[in-house]
């Protein structure tokens, strides 16, 4: 490892790519300690003392900027959403199903959108945010202030969204992905001091081998693919042979990632956000049935959420017909199947099967440290969860690969061996 590093630094392009992307990385974490005008850290951070976990889950992805009012309080979220909304309008807009399909112009329209979608989200989760912590802090901000307050957080949404297309295009590349993980790696280090000031040493090794068995199997899943053999006929052109060649289509174990959880939490905390902004009878039950950790009825619900949601991302992400489309189109065929219609009924029942291994561990993975956590009180595992590090070793491996990509392509030795 540390020779593939040494190697990577003797590279002067992917040194600089490198030096770049750790600027901006800096830029981003000092961004976020920027506290917006106007408003007091204290007060705000006692408010996410109190909240509980919807103010912690929401603080996580930002990287303890919003527990600071920073900023870059919104992080990129805004942005992700923005790129989640267009995938799902993909399927029911002609149109953006047709730029997905034209290449780089395609997706050069489908980026701007994108862009001004974020604006339009920033605008409104930064006037949200702002009403909401006026309230709950049972303050008021003059016109101006709260004009100054969403105008920055704005701005520092845009920016963010900048920076992550400058490490894409200029730095070591998966800029968006590279955010989050810088955002939830800077919260780590909090959570395993506190994991080790509060825990008997007994718990302390079941929190050491559970996070290894956790990290171990989130690799195995997201390297693991079912290979569908495709053949190609031959074909003579002129006086050359073209085709005759087999390749394979990858069906991965775990094609939707990590947003089955996220919109399986997401669901799972508005009962407690709709508790705090409006205290009522109906909403604090709902918020103790669904909101403490552990809680019998909280795991059936977000197991469930976690499976629909795999299938249903699953399907949007991947298609069949058009796969097979592309398979017939040249020349291509999957043995003993038939070309066309046939072959997308084949590849949706491959899917189906091996999305449910699928499915049952993402619904796994985010349950058993929350059980855990809260059962040997580990804060690691009460603060993030499986879906922190299913983010984190996730978007490891993808730059892990991106720069065994960079070494392999100069006749160096890699970091994966």
């Amino acid at each position: 490892m540390i020779e593939a590093i040494r190697n990577a630094f003797k590279i002067p392009d992917l040194r600089k790519k490198i030096l770049f992307t750790l600027i901006i990385i800096a830029i981003y974490r000092l961004g976020a300690q920027i506290p917006v005008p106007g408003v007091k850290i204290a007060d705000i951070q006692r408010l996410f003392t109190q909240g509980g976990g919807v103010f912690n889950f929401l603080d996580l992805f930002s990287g303890g900027a919003l527990s600071r009012f920073a900023v870059f309080a919104l992080g990129i979220m805004p942005y992700i959403t923005a790129a989640i909304i267009m995938e799902l309008l993909a399927v029911v807009v002609p149109t953006i199903e047709k730029w997905q399909k034209e290449g780089d112009v395609g997706q050069k329209k489908i980026t701007q959108v994108t862009r001004y979608m974020t604006l339009g989200l920033a605008v409104i989760e930064s006037i949200g945010y702002t009403l909401l912590f006026q309230g709950l802090l049972k303050i008021q901000f003059t016109v101006l202030e709260r004009y100054l307050i969403i105008m920055t957080l704005t701005a520092g949404t845009v920016l963010v969204m900048w920076l992550g297309e400058l490490i894409t295009q200029r730095g070591i590349g998966n800029g968006m992905s590279l955010i989050i993980f810088i955002s939830i790696v800077s919260r780590v280090p909090s959570g395993i001091s506190r994991t080790f000031q509060v825990v008997s040493p007994l718990i302390l090794v079941i929190f050491i081998i559970m996070t290894i068995v956790v990290i171990v199997s989130i690799v195995i899943t997201e390297k693991g693919q079912r290979r569908i053999s495709v053949q190609y006929a031959k074909r003579v052109v002129g006086r050359k042979m073209y085709g005759g060649t087999s390749t394979y289509i990858p069906l991965k174990i775990n094609s939707a990632g990590v947003m089955p959880i996220i919109f399986a939490t997401s669901l799972l905390i508005f009962p407690a956000t709709l508790a705090n902004m409006y205290p009522a009878p109906f909403t604090r039950a709902l918020q103790a049935a669904l909101g403490s950790s552990g809680s019998f009825y909280r795991i059936l619900i977000l197991a469930a959420l976690i499976i629909f949601f795999t299938y249903f991302y699953t399907a949007i992400v991947f298609n069949p017909i058009d796969i097979s489309d592309n398979v017939k189109k040249y020349g291509g065929f999957v043995p003993g199947v038939r070309p066309g219609k046939p072959t997308a009924v084949y590849l949706n029942k491959v899917l189906n099967r091996i999305t449910l291994p699928g499915a049952f561990f993402l619904a796994s993975i985010a349950l058993l440290p929350e059980v855990f956590g809260g059962k040997f009180n580990i804060p690691f595992w009460q603060n993030f969860g499986g879906t922190s590090v299913l983010i984190l070793v996730g978007v490891a491996l993808e730059t892990m690969i991106q720069l065994e990509t960079q070494l392999l392509q100069r006749h160096y030795e890699g970091f994966l061996k």
